[in-house]
């Protein structure tokens, strides 16, 4: 009998072990599957995730760990957009993950400049921040070229529509938007004056 209930026991922890490694099993993209799922997001976004309204950011090659992630927060509420919360509801996680994958694989073809009167300004503060306001370089996390950190999910921001990043600076700024690690973001929004926030943006349109 004790033998029995000592086999039970070894079959529980062996079922035990197997369902928590299951569940512990990240979800895989696919890009394939997720060009099936874009066909919505075209109408905003742009064939193969370049938008041609600078109202709506460029997706093409954006980190699938950061459009995850957005796609996270939109469905939980943690960000907040009228058309974004009810599209991104009933998305599963396999969803999410297969459209990141997409994104993730496509080029971006955006071919918007900075204005070159704000250049001198965004390029400094992009660069190397502005120490007497407490401002950190936006190539410290996003990169010299704006590419991002896929590892660290900070977001690939060089060719965005200046419109686009200029709309989410001030949503940081004023506490809207709340999406960011350790509140990063906010606390350098908080310190940008609005021109510091169209040149820098601004510069970003233009990095490729």
């Amino acid at each position: 009998m004790k033998l029995q209930s000592m086999v039970l026991l070894t079959a529980l922890c062996g079922l035990q072990a197997g369902v928590a490694f299951a569940a512990e099993q990240p979800v895989v993209g696919s890009a394939e599957q997720g060009q099936a799922k874009a066909t919505p997001c075209v109408a905003c976004h742009g064939a193969n995730g370049n938008s041609v309204n600078p109202e709506w950011p460029n997706l093409a090659g954006q980190h699938e760990s950061y459009i995850r992630r957005q796609l996270q927060a939109f469905k939980n509420d943690e960000r907040q957009n009228p058309l974004m919360t009810p599209m991104a509801k009933p998305l599963s996680e396999q969803d999410m993950a297969d459209l990141g994958a997409y994104y993730a694989a496509q080029k971006s073809t955006g071919t918007l400049e900075a204005e070159p009167s704000k250049v001198a300004l965004g390029e400094k503060l992009f660069r190397a921040g502005d120490a007497s306001k407490g401002i950190a370089a936006c190539a410290a996390c996003h990169g010299p070229s704006g590419g991002g950190n896929p590892a660290a999910s900070y977001a690939q921001i060089r060719g965005q529509h200046a419109t686009y990043t200029i709309a989410q600076l001030k949503a940081y700024r004023s506490g809207t938007r709340q999406t960011d690690q350790n509140q990063m973001m906010r606390n350098v929004a908080a310190a940008l004056s609005d021109e510091q926030i169209d040149a820098v943006a601004s510069y970003i349109q233009g990095l490729r």
